[in-house]
């Protein structure tokens, strides 16, 4: 079947409509019509090849929301008329130690919701930048917000769950003080969940100007990062550190505020390589420098409901499919708060954004 998209044909080319193909239902298929789609630094880096290996046409867009509008002949968790959500991930082995665990992020076998090679026209995944997906009810995600947050919601698919892992893994709770570093489409969402985790949030900022919003986002105390002296004065303090920021910078920095055995986890990725961190900082108290990548269904499904039931969504921007160059360029120069999410009826010259 074919619907309407918005994609590339070559990394040096704006965006612009075109029709793709989506294929029918298999018997463990689900069919939703995209309401909305959140936009994420990995599409720009993706659809401007500024990471390798992209794939042309590219659909990005893998902050997926909408409604249920058929199911395969097997599917039980899902029917039609159901809001549900699908995130960086629409297939993957499901039978290796990874799957096993729920940790489909990390299958050798992973398929992205774009860009990842499979069998349907035109080879490879086309992501949600788009009216329509169908997708392996495995991936498929039930989302338990009130419809009018829907927008809103399709930011968690991504940033929320890139947040969220890193958080649980590491044991993020009470009696903890844990540092978010950026304040963007990430960090936001970082220092809301630690917040709603009942840690101790010390929000890292380079700009004094978003000091109110970390406040009233959650967080604890804010800290420019550029203040010598403030960074200096919560040396060794902290337990954990989330740094969301997806450009190089000085690791060592931040290092330094971890506490013995405190980890930082780098969710952040820029397109080109950080600095190497002095050993030192590691060796020293038995620091460690670790990563993150996005999550498995079932904790990607266990956010939503935290989520859900704290009341917590993104900060969005809403926009229009023939406005995310414009919007790309805007979120290069930090300005967005946080999260710019395509209204997907704007693909068929509706909508209001």
């Amino acid at each position: 079947m074919t619907v309407k998209a918005y994609g590339a044909h070559a990394g040096d080319q704006p965006l612009e409509a075109m029709e793709i193909t989506r294929r029918a239902p298999g018997a463990h298929d689900v069919q939703i019509e995209i309401a909305f789609c959140g936009v994420c630094h990995s599409d720009l880096h993706q659809v401007r090849s500024e990471w390798p290996g992209t794939l042309y046409p590219c659909v990005p867009g893998h902050e997926i929301v909408g409604r249920v509008s058929a199911v395969g002949a097997h599917v039980k968790g899902f029917k039609t008329g159901e809001l549900v959500g699908v995130g960086c991930i629409v297939d993957s082995c499901q039978h290796c130690e990874d799957c096993d665990a729920g940790l489909e992020n990390y299958c050798d076998g992973m398929v992205g919701t774009y860009n990842s090679p499979i069998a349907d026209a035109p080879g490879h995944t086309l992501g949600g930048y788009s009216q329509r997906i169908v997708v392996h009810e495995r991936y498929v995600l039930r989302i338990r917000h009130p419809e009018a947050q829907l927008a809103a919601v399709a930011p968690l698919l991504c940033a929320g769950i890139t947040t969220w892992s890193p958080l649980r893994h590491w044991k993020v709770g009470p009696g903890q003080k844990v540092g978010i570093v950026g304040i963007g489409g990430l960090g936001h969402m970082g220092v809301k969940l630690a917040h709603a985790l009942g840690a101790h949030v010390v929000a890292f900022t380079s700009s004094e100007s978003k000091r109110a919003a970390a406040l009233a986002l959650g967080a604890d105390e804010v800290v420019v990062s550029r203040d010598e002296d403030a960074m200096k004065a919560r040396r060794k303090s902290l337990d954990f550190i989330l740094n969301t920021v997806a450009a190089p910078h000085d690791l060592d920095a931040y290092l330094a505020l971890l506490k013995r055995d405190g980890t930082m986890s780098l969710v952040g990725a820029p397109a080109s390589p950080h600095p190497s961190p002095q050993v030192f900082h590691l060796i020293m108290k038995r620091r460690k420098l670790a990563g993150s990548m996005i999550g498995g269904i079932p904790e990607t499904q266990e956010m939503l409901d935290f989520c859900a039931e704290h009341g917590i969504v993104a900060d969005i921007e809403m926009i229009r499919a023939e406005q995310i160059d414009a919007a790309y360029e805007r979120m290069l120069r930090g300005d967005v708060k946080y999260r710019f999410v395509i209204d997907s009826a704007s693909l068929a010259g509706e909508g209001s954004a």
